[in-house]
């Protein structure tokens, strides 16, 4: 009997790529504070919180000891508030390619699914791309204690849908993301370069490239 009957996913480069709306909105923050913010440090903010993303930043500026936490959390909602403005045009074309298919197959054989994003904004983007109805929980990432590469948004996100961990599959594009889903002990299926994510069990350059009947094969037979 095949033992996985759960999928985890990641939100950004898994499902659709809001990273460049996210580049935008916090370089212009940094800007706001003359911290000069390049795309090569963005990727440094791939796959983390939105607060930690921010902590980043300000140490980046040597900023992060004369900022109070009211200011940061102010600065962290100028920042979404200029993002889910970007977003607001987002839309089914967004999807990336072979994702929509893998979801609906994953429901045809009965698969449970559960959004495992560090972004606040996950319901709000699978609404607007027309995909809230393939998944069944959607992690809420403000009642998390810490932030991947810690296990504990994908255990939970295998607890929610009364899974073990080792009966689920997670999907992501970042090297943080990645460690996060082996930390938990769940199969991981990295989307990207190779050479970045080298530590997943099962690797695709890209979602178009993604067969879920082949990576089911894959899992069924792993025993983490």
């Amino acid at each position: 009997m095949d033992k996985i009957k759960g999928l985890l996913f990641d939100l950004d480069g898994v499902i659709t790529d809001t990273a460049e709306y996210h580049y935008l909105a916090w370089k212009n923050l940094a800007t706001s504070l003359k911290i000069e913010f390049t795309r090569e440090f963005n990727e440094n903010l791939k796959g983390i919180s939105r607060m930690e993303s921010l902590e980043k930043i300000l140490k980046l500026g040597h900023k992060n000891k004369v900022i109070n936490q009211e200011q940061k959390n102010t600065l962290a909602e100028i920042k979404n508030s200029e993002y889910v403005a970007l977003i607001d045009e987002v839309s089914a074309n967004d999807i990336l390619p072979g994702i929509e298919k893998l979801l609906k197959e994953a429901q045809n054989l009965g698969l449970k699914m559960v959004l495992t994003s560090a972004s606040k904004n996950g319901p709000r983007l699978l609404e607007k791309l027309g995909l809230s109805q393939y998944f069944d929980e959607v992690i809420d990432p403000g009642t998390l204690k810490k932030g991947k590469p810690d296990p504990e948004i994908y255990l939970l996100g295998a607890k929610v849908l009364g899974l073990e961990p080792e009966e689920c599959i997670g999907f992501e594009d970042a090297y943080s993301g990645v460690e996060s889903i082996n930390a938990a002990g769940i199969y991981s299926v990295g989307i990207g370069a190779p050479e970045i994510l080298s530590e997943a069990d099962y690797i695709v350059k890209s979602t178009s490239e993604l067969d879920l009947a082949m990576i089911l094969i894959e899992a069924n037979k792993d025993s983490k």
